[in-house]
C-alpha cells in the first residue's frame, strides 16, 4: 500500500495500520482477513485514512483556525467548551472534499455496491488515537447508519470529520495528554447489516464490574446497536462463561430480561436537509409480545459467545464488541472490536477496597429507585435532575446527577458527580463505560428515577449489594474497608466462602478461598425467583390474581416452572462458574414455615406452625409427599448445572437431617432423582446441626460424605436457646463444653471414615480461640462470610504463631 493512500479497503488492512486508519477500522480490516477461518463475519467496506483527513483540514485551512480557537477555551467551562465545539463543527461541515479524496471514495463506493444502487451503508469514525489499551475514544464521534448514495456519503464523511471536535472529544483529549494536532479522523464505510430487522448489541469479553475474566457478557435489543450504545434502552443481557463453552456444554448461566420499550428501525420517510437519503432510522415502540421474550435464542448467545472468545483469543486481551444480527439472512456479524479499556487496564493491587452501608441491626432504609449497578462504590450527596444537555452546568461538585440517559458528550460534567442516576441504559452504553472509566457509582435503567427522586434531595447511591444499584433516602453512613489480597500464610485448615447472593460471586471469587463452603439455594429462591414453588406447578389452578402475577415473573421463559427451574439454574451455575473448578457446596433449600409464606403464593400453601424454626424444614419437608414435586424442581435444577453445564465442582448438602430414617429416605429420594452420591463425582454431605447427628455421627455418615458443622443451629439446639430472641443472646455460645463436645465428636468420626468436615457458622470469625481449636481439632475447612476471609485468616495465622 502507497503511503499516501487516501482511501483503503478494509480487507486489505492490519493492526499494524493503526496509526493510518485509527484502531477501529484496523481492527475490521484483521477481522476481515484473519478470523473468517473461525466463523466470524464482517460486513465488507473501505476506509478513509488519516492522510485523507490532514488533506482534508490543509486543503480547507483549518488547521490553524482550531488551533487558534482551542486554545484560549478552558475544558472545565461546560458552556465555553460547548460553544466552542460548536463552532468548530460547523467550520468543518462547511469544508470542501478535495477532488482527490471524492474521486478516490466514489471510486471505492462503486466497487462495495456494484449493480446494488439501493444498496445502505453505515459510515463510522475511527480516530488514529481510538480504541488503543491505554485510552478510550469510544462513542466521541458520529455514526451514521442506512445512508444510501455516494453523495450522502461524501456528506456524511464531512460530519465524521467534525465530530472530532464533539465537546467529549475535546475535553477527553487535554485531560488525557493527547495533542489536538495528533489526533487524526478515519472515516469507514460498510455494507449494512439489517439488525433493524433482527437485534444488536455490545459484548464484552469479561464482567464489566467485577473484571472477572471467565465470562462473555452480551447485551441485546431490538432493531439496531445504536440503543443499547447511547443507553436508549434496557436491554437483555446473558453471561456465558468461557470454560464450559470451550468445553461444547450449554454454558449460558445467566439471562436478565431487559424491558427494550423501544427498537431503532429503516424509516424511508425521513431526509436529510437536501433531500438525501441520510439517517434514515426512527425509534418505535416495540410491541409487548416482544419485549416480554428475549431478543436472541440461547444458539444465537452461544455463537456470539464463540466469536468473542476467537476475537480475544486473536487479540490476546479483553474486548469489547459491537454485534448485529441481520433480519434477512439470520445470520450474526461482528460490526466492531476493541479492546476493553477499564477493568483490563486495573492492575492486580495487594490491596482492594470495599464499600459498605451501616445500618444498624434491624433497620430498612427506604428504597426510592433500583436499576443495574455500575461499578461497586457508594455516592451520596444531593439529586440534581438534569433534563437536556442545556442544563449540564448546572452540575455541581458532589451532586448525584439524575436524568433519562446520558450521551458521551456529557463527560465533562459527568466527572464532577458524586453518582450518576439515569432512567435508560444497560451496563454496556457509553454512560456505563464513562462512569467506570471515572470511578463514579452508576445506577443505570431505573425507568422512573427522574420522577421518584426531586431537585435537592439528599440521597445514596449504592453500587455495592450486586447486580441491583439501590438509590436510599436521605445520607446514610458508610464505611470502607481496605482488603490485603496479598499471600496469605499456611494456617493449616482451609478457607471457603458462605455465598448466597449469585450476583456478588464473580466479586467475590477474588478472595483468597478454596471454594464455596455453602452456597444458599433460598437466598436464590427468596430474591431471584419470589414465587413458591407450588404456585409455579399449580399455575394453572390459580385464582386471577395470583396467577397474574406469576405470569408477569415468568416473562422470557417458555411456562412458569421453566422460569423457576431455569432461574434455579442460574442462580447456582453463576457461583459455580464464578469459583471454577472449586468445589461449590450447595445447600438445599432450608425454608422454614414462615419464611416459604413471604414467597408470591407462599400463603395459600404453608401451614401456621409456633416454632417454624423446629417444623417443617429441612429433610422432612423434602421427603414429605406434599413436597415431592417441588424438591424435584430442586434437583432438576442441580442436575443441570452439573450434568448439562459440566460444572461438576457443585456438591450437595442437605440441611436439618434428625433421623437416620431421614437420612436413607432423603438420600434415596435424591438417586431416584439423578443425583446419586459418586455418580459423575458428586459428593453429598449433611448439615451437622442437630444433636442426635453428632451422637449418631458414625450411623449418619453411612448415608453421606461428610458433614458440614452449622454451629449456629446446633448451639441453638443444645442449650435449648432460641437463637433470634435478645432475651436469651448472652447465653448463645458455639465455645460452651456441650456445644464443643458435639463438635469434637462429629469431627473425629468424619476424620475416622476418612470424610469430609467443614464449618460454616458465624463462630470461627467471631471468636479466633475457637477457630484455632477446630484447627486443631482437625477440621478440613472453615466456611466464613466474605467480609470476614481475610481478618480471620490473618488473626488465625498470629494467633498460632504465637
Amino acid at each position: 500500500m502507497n503511503t499516501e493512500d487516501l482511501v483503503l479497503p478494509l480487507r486489505s488492512l492490519r493492526m499494524t495500520d493503526v496509526e493510518r486508519v485509527g484502531g477501529k477500522n484496523a481492527s475490521l480490516g484483521e477481522m476481515l482477513s484473519q478470523l473468517g477461518v473461525h466463523g466470524i463475519r464482517v460486513p465488507d467496506g473501505f476506509a478513509t485514512t488519516a492522510h485523507a483527513y490532514r488533506e482534508f483540514v490543509r486543503a480547507n485551512g483549518l488547521r490553524e483556525r482550531i488551533a487558534a480557537r482551542l486554545a484560549r477555551i478552558d475544558v472545565d467551562d461546560v458552556r465555553a467548551l460547548s460553544e466552542a465545539g460548536a463552532e468548530i463543527r460547523q467550520w468543518v461541515a462547511a469544508a470542501q472534499i478535495p477532488p482527490a479524496l471524492e474521486a478516490a471514495v466514489r471510486a471505492h463506493y462503486r466497487a462495495l455496491v456494484g449493480a446494488e444502487t439501493a444498496i445502505s451503508v453505515a459510515v463510522r469514525s475511527s480516530a488514529t488515537a481510538e480504541d488503543l489499551p491505554e485510552a478510550s475514544f469510544a462513542g466521541q464521534q458520529e455514526t451514521f447508519l442506512n445512508v444510501v448514495g455516494v453523495d450522502a456519503v461524501l456528506a456524511r464523511m464531512r460530519e465524521v470529520f467534525a465530530s472530532l471536535y464533539n465537546d467529549r472529544a475535546i475535553s477527553y483529549r487535554v485531560h488525557q495528554g493527547f495533542s489536538h494536532d495528533q489526533v487524526a479522523l478515519s472515516a469507514s464505510v460498510q455494507r449494512m447489516v439489517r439488525s433493524d430487522l433482527g437485534s444488536a448489541g455490545v459484548m464484552f469479553t469479561l464482567d464489566t464490574e467485577s473484571g472477572f475474566k471467565d465470562v462473555v457478557l452480551i447485551t441485546s435489543n431490538y432493531g439496531l446497536g445504536e440503543t443499547v450504545v447511547q443507553g436508549v434502552v434496557n436491554p437483555d443481557e446473558f453471561y456465558v462463561h468461557k470454560p464450559m463453552l470451550a468445553a461444547g456444554r450449554f454454558s449460558i448461566v445467566r439471562r436478565s430480561l431487559g424491558s427494550k420499550l423501544v427498537k431503532m428501525v429503516y424509516d424511508a420517510a425521513q431526509r436529510g436537509a437536501g433531500g438525501d437519503d441520510v439517517r434514515r432510522v426512527a425509534t418505535v415502540d416495540v410491541d409487548d409480545a416482544q419485549r416480554h421474550r428475549f431478543s436472541l435464542e440461547d444458539a444465537e448467545v452461544l455463537e456470539l459467545a464463540r466469536c468473542a472468545m476467537s476475537i480475544e483469543q486473536h487479540y490476546g486481551r479483553p474486548m469489547d464488541i459491537e454485534w448485529g444480527k441481520d433480519g434477512v439472512d439470520g445470520r450474526l456479524y461482528i460490526l466492531q472490536a476493541r479492546p476493553e479499556t477499564v477493568k483490563s487496564r486495573s492492575p492486580q493491587q495487594q490491596t482492594q477496597l470495599r464499600y459498605r452501608l451501616k445500618v444498624a441491626k434491624g433497620a430498612s432504609p427506604t428504597v426510592l429507585t433500583s436499576g443495574r449497578a455500575i461499578g461497586q462504590k457508594i455516592g451520596v450527596g444531593r439529586v440534581r435532575i438534569v433534563r437536556d444537555a442545556g442544563q449540564m452546568d448546572q452540575v455541581q461538585a458532589g451532586d448525584i446527577l439524575v436524568t433519562q440517559m446520558t450521551d458521551p458528550n456529557w463527560e465533562p460534567v459527568m466527572k464532577r458527580a458524586a453518582a450518576i442516576v439515569t432512567d435508560r441504559g444497560g451496563r454496556t452504553c457509553h454512560a456505563a463505560i464513562i462512569a467506570r472509566e471515572l470511578g463514579i457509582p452508576a445506577v443505570v435503567g431505573c425507568s422512573d428515577a427522574t420522577l421518584r427522586l426531586a431537585d435537592g434531595m439528599a440521597v445514596t447511591v449504592s453500587c455495592a449489594e450486586g447486580d441491583t444499584g439501590l438509590v436510599y433516602q436521605g445520607c446514610l453512613e458508610t464505611e470502607v474497608e481496605t482488603v490485603q489480597r496479598g499471600a496469605l500464610p499456611e494456617i493449616g485448615v482451609k478457607i471457603t466462602l458462605n455465598v448466597g447472593n449469585p450476583q456478588l460471586a464473580f466479586d467475590f471469587q477474588s478472595l483468597p478461598n478454596a471454594g464455596v463452603g455453602l452456597a444458599r439455594l433460598e437466598f436464590i429462591i427468596n430474591n431471584h425467583i419470589g414465587v413458591h414453588p407450588k404456585a409455579v406447578l399449580d399455575y394453572p389452578n390459580l385464582d386471577a390474581a395470583l396467577k397474574l402475577a406469576v405470569e408477569k415473573l415468568s416473562y422470557g421463559y417458555p411456562n412458569p416452572r421453566e422460569f423457576f427451574l431455569g432461574r434455579l439454574t442460574e442462580g447456582v451455575a453463576m457461583i459455580a462458574s464464578a469459583f471454577w473448578p472449586k468445589p461449590v457446596i450447595v445447600r438445599l433449600s432450608d425454608f422454614k414455615s414462615n419464611e416459604y409464606k413471604k414467597l408470591i403464593g407462599g400463603n395459600r400453601y404453608e401451614p401456621d406452625e409456633e416454632n417454624p424454626m423446629l417444623g417443617f424444614r429441612g429433610a422432612s419437608r423434602f421427603i414429605a409427599p406434599g413436597f415431592a414435586e417441588c424438591f424435584e424442581l430442586e434437583c432438576a435444577a442441580l442436575r443441570r448445572v452439573r450434568d448439562t453445564m459440566g460444572l461438576t465442582n457443585v456438591e450437595l448438602m442437605v440441611p436439618f437431617v434428625r433421623t437416620l430414617s431421614e437420612a436413607r429416605k432423603v438420600t434415596d429420594l435424591l438417586a431416584a432423582h439423578g443425583l446419586r452420591r459418586g455418580e459423575n463425582g458428586l459428593r453429598v454431605v449433611m448439615m451437622c446441626e442437630v444433636p442426635s447427628n453428632a451422637l449418631l455421627a458414625d450411623e449418619f455418615l453411612e448415608y453421606f460424605d461428610g458433614f458440614s458443622i452449622g454451629s449456629n443451629d446446633l448451639t441453638q439446639l443444645t442449650l435449648g436457646l432460641d437463637r433470634d430472641s435478645g432475651l436469651v443472646a448472652e447465653s448463645f455460645d458455639e465455645r460452651d463444653p456441650a456445644v464443643k463436645a458435639l463438635i469434637a465428636r462429629a469431627i473425629a468420626a468424619c476424620r475416622s471414615k476418612g470424610k469430609y468436615v467443614g464449618i460454616c457458622g458465624q463462630g470461627p470469625s467471631d471468636h479466633i480461640d475457637f477457630a484455632l481449636w477446630l484447627v486443631d481439632q482437625g477440621i478440613d475447612s472453615i466456611s466464613l462470610n466474605p467480609d470476614s476471609v481475610v481478618d480471620t485468616w490473618r488473626r488465625i495465622a498470629a494467633a498460632r504463631q504465637r
